[in-house]
């Protein structure tokens, strides 16, 4: 084992014990506090005590959650950078979360979650995401599948997106009008059971999905041309890569809302660690991504306990402060650190 890849495990094997530390401090922190000591005695003792209610009860679905949904913008972030040769691309340029926003909405509105109850959002919401994933594959997939093309395709979906969705929010009623902005603003107060397993396999799958695909990635690095001249398929490639981070996306927004620049600001700090060699970078993406989301929920419900904010706000100013340095230090350097 080379010194340079002894180095990068234990750059994974530093994320997976921050993850964990994450994990503990969330479950201890909240509206009732739990003191880290009693975080493992709590977990493995008997149902009925009110400690043991809140772990299980209330922060373990979130802290799933939250992983789930990280661990998938992470890694679809990191593969949309990958084709695009681009770190200021995220999962949600391409128009994914305006398609599932704007499904959200009509679900809403039309009051279609009274009759579907509470599995009709999530399912409105994909089914929105996955419609927008396949107008902008099939508008932008032509003999040769074009990266800018598919690129200001999802820009301007996102735009009429956006509109629609302003539009009915002009004509919504109030009830309906603070459901569409609570969903919009991004929350992992999701209690079905089903939907965080789902999520959580989903995000797995994905990893695993994802590392196959790790050596032309590299290659991709280098440029499609030279990633041809070493025998990749660059064509099939993208788009295997393109529905893989489109799927990881889309079924994030359909459980937890619109959570932005999580898949822009994790992959941009974990390349400075690993660099661009993408056995590390999809796993380091993965690892930093679940416990980034679940790190900023826990100061969503902290902050101003027992009220909270939406998580996709502290992402936002967090990813958004990210997004400015990125403009001021040559982002495009990433790409030729070896």
């Amino acid at each position: 084992m080379s010194q340079k890849t002894f180095a990068l495990l234990a750059w994974i094997l530093v994320l997976g014990a921050i993850l964990i530390v994450v994990v503990l401090v969330s479950l201890s922190l909240g509206s009732v506090n739990i003191p880290l000591g009693r975080i493992v005695e709590v977990i493995f003792q008997r149902k009925g005590s009110v400690e043991h209610s809140i772990i299980f009860d209330l922060r373990m679905s979130r802290i799933l959650l939250g992983f789930a949904v990280g661990s998938s913008l992470g890694l679809s972030g990191v593969i949309l950078q990958g084709m695009f040769r681009n770190p200021l691309v995220e999962p949600y340029t391409l128009g994914i979360s305006g398609g599932a926003a704007l499904g959200v909405c009509l679900n809403i509105v039309l009051g279609v979650s009274k009759i579907g109850g509470g599995l009709s959002l999530p399912l409105s919401g994909f089914l929105g995401a996955l419609g927008v994933i396949l107008m902008v594959y099939f508008l932008s997939a032509r003999k040769t599948f074009r990266i800018q093309g598919l690129l200001l395709t999802g820009v301007m979906i996102s735009f009429i997106a956006s509109s629609l969705i302003m539009l009915i929010m002009a004509v919504s009623r109030v009830e309906e009008l603070q459901g569409i902005i609570f969903w919009i603003m991004g929350s992992l107060e999701e209690s079905n059971w089903f939907l965080i397993i789902t999520m959580l396999l989903v995000s797995l799958a994905g990893l695993l999905a994802a590392y196959l695909f790790c050596f032309d990635l590299n290659a991709l690095a280098l440029g499609e041309e030279e990633a041809r001249h070493l025998g990749i398929n660059v064509e099939r490639t993208k788009r295997m890569l393109f529905i893989l981070a489109s799927l990881l996306t889309g079924c994030s927004v359909s459980v937890a809302g619109i959570i932005g620049f999580v898949g822009l600001a994790i992959p941009y700090f974990i390349r400075l660690l690993t660099g661009i060699d993408y056995r590390f970078l999809l796993i380091g993406s993965f690892l930093a991504g679940g416990a980034f989301l679940i790190l900023c929920d826990t100061l969503a419900r902290t902050v101003i306990s027992p009220l909270e904010f939406p998580v996709g706000v502290i992402t936002g100013i967090i990813g958004g402060s990210v997004f400015v340095y990125f403009l001021h230090t040559g982002p495009q350097q990433l790409f030729r650190k070896t």
